[in-house]
């Protein structure tokens, strides 16, 4: 059995969750509140008592698992809700859980022992209930919408999750050669004359980026995850796993190399658009040649807070996300066919008269 860690409330022993609303910790039964530096220092004062019994719980954890050998989880490993015993099975990349027996959010520490812990963390600010209501409010006034999705999909099942993303820092140094046009007209006589001007612009220069986010989640779609973007750095704070209870945590499983080329892809054609700016008094603008060299400076790991909801509608998936800290959604909507239908046959109708009354009157 893997270790596990559950937050409990000092005052009834009741579970407790983090609220973006508040920047606190605090119980679902007691009503009682926690910052995270309190629970940071309860937690210190307890490992100190965990310690002195790890070996045991090491010889216990090794019997167990050498009897769970023969179980086949497919890929999933057993582990011990620390708060009523129950059994769990969680991937190889969940950090952060709740035990569906006793409710009891669940970190899982020893997740970390493989991948490195991050290094920093946004926290939730918008709470479940602005999530649905949000999410909700996503498909008002959407005229094409079938009224049974809107309906029967199972919009409080959404999760919150912390996403695992690297954020990648450094300088860019870039060598380019743009074709540049510039066209004058004039008329002379009956004639039209255009005159089209070329020329080559050079630029060389420097662009410091930070904190260049990619998610570092197989799971999650690139996709998704880009059009939620931007989050606020001003929420960026050090990694407490006090910010976990309440939602699930994903531990990155595409390495750093790899996430490294989609961003070193961001950064070029950043640094390209900043160079054509420079450039932006001619007609128009094509680059010839552009080479850029990112120089890596600084790779930061970090969890940024994603309301997650995924359901099912004649049998076709669809997936909708949601920024924690900002509200931004993203997501594609069904289409009622029948309901199209009839709208580009509206439009169509609306568009003959327009046309009836334009020739009745003009010609």
């Amino acid at each position: 059995m893997s270790d596990t860690r559950n937050y409990k409330c000092p005052a009834c022993t009741g579970p407790l969750h983090f609220a973006g609303a508040s920047g606190l910790l605090e119980c679902d039964f007691c009503g009682s509140k926690y910052t995270v530096e309190q629970m940071e220092e309860l937690a210190k004062k307890v490992s100190d008592d965990v310690q002195k019994n790890k070996e045991e719980a090491d010889k216990k954890a090794e019997k167990q698992e050498s009897e769970n050998q023969n179980i086949n989880t497919d890929g999933y490993k057993a582990l011990s809700c620390s708060s009523c015993g129950a059994e769990l099975f969680c991937d190889e990349t969940t950090v952060a859980t709740s035990c569906p027996y006793c409710g009891n959010p669940t970190i899982i520490p020893s997740k970390f022992t493989k991948n490195r812990l991050p290094d920093l963390i946004i926290p939730f600010k918008f709470e479940k209930e602005q999530a649905i209501a949000a999410l909700k409010s996503f498909g008002k006034g959407k005229k094409l919408l079938p009224k049974t999705f809107k309906d029967k999909n199972h919009i409080e099942e959404i999760k919150g999750v912390y996403v695992p993303f690297w954020l990648f820092s450094g300088k860019s140094k870039f060598d380019a050669v743009f074709d540049c046009e510039d066209e004058e007209s004039y008329t002379r006589g009956s004639d039209r004359i255009t005159i089209t001007k070329y020329y080559k612009e050079i630029r060389s220069g420097e662009v410091t980026f930070r904190n260049v986010p990619v998610d570092a989640s197989v799971k999650m779609d690139n996709a998704y995850m880009d059009s939620l973007e931007p989050y606020d750095y001003q929420d960026l704070k050090p990694y407490s796993s006090s910010y976990l209870p309440g939602y699930l945590a994903e531990s990155y499983d595409d390495e750093e190399d790899t996430c490294k080329v989609r961003a070193e892809k961001r950064i070029k054609e950043t640094a390209q658009e900043l160079a054509e700016e420079d450039i932006s008094d001619h007609d128009d603008v094509s680059a010839d040649k552009f080479d850029c060299d990112m120089v890596e400076k600084d790779v930061k790991y970090a969890f940024f807070p994603v309301w997650m909801l995924s359901t099912k509608w004649q049998d076709k998936n669809f997936l909708f996300a949601m920024n924690g800290q900002t509200g931004k959604i993203a997501g594609k909507l069904p289409v009622d066919k029948v309901k199209r239908f009839f709208f580009g046959l509206r439009l169509f109708i609306i568009f003959e008269i327009i046309l009836n009354v334009i020739w009745y009157y003009f010609f």
